[in-house]
């Protein structure tokens, strides 16, 4: 019997994908976004949706849902968000995801946390005045070091069958904000004084002024809003998880004050400055004298060209210089 034709196939997953869970933020970074200021500069600086201007910022509330799922320990620290519409009380949830892996899958992930998320909601019967369930914006939030490439959308990643099956594969789509892309595009705020930005540019900055630049700003914006507990869990994500892995290996002293940070972070960064110029010096001088110990076998060979009839095997072996390297001695203007 001939074969049934196959429709063309998904692509196959990136490593990684299905194989192993993906890594996650870290917790300190998840208690950024427990604070409203940063949800609210997320929302208004990245989700270019008009509805985002009909809801009330002053209004976010964290929300506490209970998840049971396979990997319960990793959802019991959601971050999860309700907001008012300006002009009523149906709330938007927003579900904020944290990723540092490309996950191909993530579109059914994301399918079953506002699955149980709902759940949850139709649980304690906290739907809207019309008995339906309230909207859920899903965000993932990637810092990885490569672009994200996994598809937005879960109907993508389902095989499409010919013949009116392909119509039941579910559109449920997530936000994605990839760091590494956001950070100089023209099209998302650049301005530290948006704190989400701050994160961003702090995440993809590749050298100390650069990033202690960053910090300092930051600190002029939290100080000028006065947002003493967002300092503090700035303060504690930067100083146990940013600069450890800036810097392996390195030892801290126990503060979790802010101020206290930046100052220790100034400190630190003109001693690895210095270190970065002692260490440049060191290898000058090691690069020093291997070119002098060149130029005295380049000379010894090219004295043995000149007043002995040794061939040039013999001198490479005797000097330690190639055959060819010997021969351009030979040939070069100095030997005639």
């Amino acid at each position: 019997m001939p074969k049934t034709p196959r429709s063309r196939k998904p692509a196959k997953p990136r490593p990684n994908a299905g194989t192993r869970r993906p890594r996650h933020h870290d917790h300190s970074y998840k208690q950024l976004f427990s604070h409203p200021e940063m949800v609210r500069d997320l929302l208004t600086g990245f989700v270019h949706e008009r509805w985002v201007a009909s809801v009330d910022l002053g209004s976010l509330e964290a929300v506490k849902a209970s998840f049971i799922t396979d990997d319960f320990r990793e959802r019991e620290d959601d971050v999860i968000w309700r907001v008012r519409w300006a002009d009523g009380w149906l709330y938007v949830y927003i579900l904020i995801e944290f990723q540092s892996r490309v996950d191909a899958f993530m579109g059914v992930r994301i399918a079953n946390y506002v699955s149980l998320l709902y759940q949850d909601l139709l649980a304690r019967q906290a739907l809207t005045d019309d008995d339906l369930l309230p909207p859920v914006l899903p965000i993932v939030l990637y810092n990885g070091e490569s672009r994200w490439s996994a598809p937005t959308d879960l109907h993508t990643l389902i095989e499409a069958v010919p013949g009116g099956l392909e119509a039941y594969r579910p559109h449920w789509a997530y936000l994605l904000l990839d760091e590494g892309a956001i950070i100089g595009n023209a099209d998302y705020p650049l301005e530290v004084r948006n704190l989400a930005v701050a994160l961003f540019q702090l995440e993809k900055a590749r050298d100390e002024p650069t990033w202690l630049a960053v910090y300092a700003r930051l600190v002029e914006v939290l100080d000028s809003q006065a947002l003493d507990s967002l300092k503090r869990a700035f303060g504690r994500w930067i100083y146990k998880s940013f600069i450890r892995r800036k810097r392996p290996g390195i030892r801290l002293p126990d503060i979790d004050d802010f101020h206290e940070v930046h100052v220790m972070l100034q400190q630190r960064v003109e001693q690895w400055n210095a270190e970065i110029r002692e260490q440049g010096r060191l290898e000058g001088r090691l690069e020093g004298r291997t070119e002098g110990r060149q130029e005295n076998q380049r000379s010894t060979a090219l004295a043995m060209l000149q007043r002995t009839a040794l061939d040039e095997a013999t001198i490479a072996e005797l000097t330690g210089l190639s055959v060819e390297e010997v021969r351009a001695l030979r040939n070069g203007p100095s030997h005639h």
